[in-house]
């Protein structure tokens, strides 16, 4: 006679509940770990920003010139300390060629615009009583209600206060005359930690898949391919936009003097070299040219309609010709990606350093979910 059953503890759905209950705990303390690296990771990137960003900027330089050292050792049949010399007294005298040709003119422009920024809000002032009357009118109405008053006196000394207790910190913080030096110094080095780097003629993932010999083959070979991506995407979008910026620069400057932007030299190679971080040139350039062009003298709405021409004739060449034959489609990010990670980055990152690897960090992790889709999860590659 076989014995009774003894009842189970749980039900088979009441196990089945309790197994994803345990899964979804499981998932977010996995989430909340991962989170909680990336914040200590991001306090500590913002921390020491001051020594990692003039490691960063001399790493991504020697990676797009090592094939310029490469092809002066070749040609010129130098040692490497040789080439790299060489490429050095190439790059001093271009940029002192530069300099003598630019300096004075962009200096003019420079302390013309400094002298002309009274001038300019003058200019605004008039041409606001002069077209808008009634929004003045307004204005002044508004400045006579006693509790408009109130409000926008109680503003200003919430607004001082602000400053008093924000002082102390700022001074704390080593701002001022202190932080710029300290910029210049961090600036300073990049010369130097370039040059070591540009010494080296090992590839930077040579050798990876040597020191992680803890980590299983397959995983490995993962883990070395993402490197070797990630440095190919620096190369890749660096290379492409320094070079996209510059002939950018060149047409935006040349399009604003032509159509008689005051400073147009000026504000277009500063919009096309800032464009090296995706937008920034853009949106920083055109808050400056289109309220110049519309209230400089001899400007109007005729001018600022030139300005927007230009802009959008060169724009449309970068979009259309330059960013297809430099960089194609190496990133793969949608203008909308690109613009939330740059902000993304930027907050994670505290700072400059985030916004400029932005475009190459979010490309990586999207080649990096790409990888784990297609090895992890059977997902078939997207058709091109």
């Amino acid at each position: 006679m076989s014995e009774p059953k003894e009842p189970r503890l749980l039900t088979p759905s009441q196990r089945r509940l309790v197994g994803f209950a345990l899964g979804l705990v499981a998932l977010l303390g996995t989430i909340a770990l991962l989170v909680g690296v990336f914040i200590v990771l991001s306090f500590l990137v913002g921390h020491f920003s001051g020594v990692l960003w003039p490691l960063a900027v001399a790493g991504i330089i020697a990676l797009i010139l090592r094939p310029a050292v490469e092809l002066l050792e070749k040609k010129l049949r130098l040692r490497r300390a040789g080439a790299v010399a060489a490429l050095y007294a190439i790059f001093g005298l271009v940029v002192a060629a530069v300099l003598f040709l630019m300096i004075p003119p962009l200096l003019e422009q420079i302390f013309a615009f400094i002298a002309f920024v009274p001038e300019f809000w003058n200019h605004a002032l008039a041409y606001l009583r002069q077209h808008y009357p009634d929004w003045v009118e307004l204005a002044r109405k508004q400045l006579e209600n006693d509790a408009v008053r109130n409000v926008l006196e109680r503003l200003g000394n919430e607004a001082r206060q602000l400053g008093s207790y924000a002082l102390p910190s700022l001074k704390s913080a080593g701002l001022g005359v202190l932080n710029i030096f300290s910029f210049v110094t961090h600036l300073a080095v990049v010369p130097i930690y370039l040059f070591f780097f540009l010494l080296s003629s090992r590839e930077p993932t040579n050798n990876l898949d040597k020191q992680l010999p803890f980590l299983k083959p397959a995983l490995r070979d993962d883990v070395v391919f993402l490197a070797r991506e990630f440095i190919a995407i620096v190369v890749s979008f660096f290379r492409g936009q320094l070079l996209i910026g510059l002939l950018m620069g060149v047409l935006l400057a040349t399009g604003f003097s032509l159509v008689g932007l005051k400073f147009g030299l000026i504000i277009g190679l500063l919009l096309g070299i800032l464009n090296v971080v995706p937008y920034l040139g853009t949106i920083l350039g055109l808050s400056v040219a289109l309220p110049l062009a519309l209230l400089q003298p001899g400007g109007g709405i005729e001018l600022v309609g030139l300005v927007v021409g230009v802009f959008l004739v060169v724009q449309g060449i970068e979009g259309w010709y330059l960013t297809p034959k430099i960089m194609g489609d190496r990133t793969g990010l949608h203008p909308v990606a690109i613009m939330v990670s740059i902000f993304f980055w930027g907050t994670a990152l505290n700072g400059i350093l985030g916004m400029v690897l932005a475009i190459p960090l979010t490309a990586f992790f999207v080649t990096a979910w790409r990888l784990v889709k297609r090895k992890y999860f059977n997902v078939p590659p997207e058709p091109a």
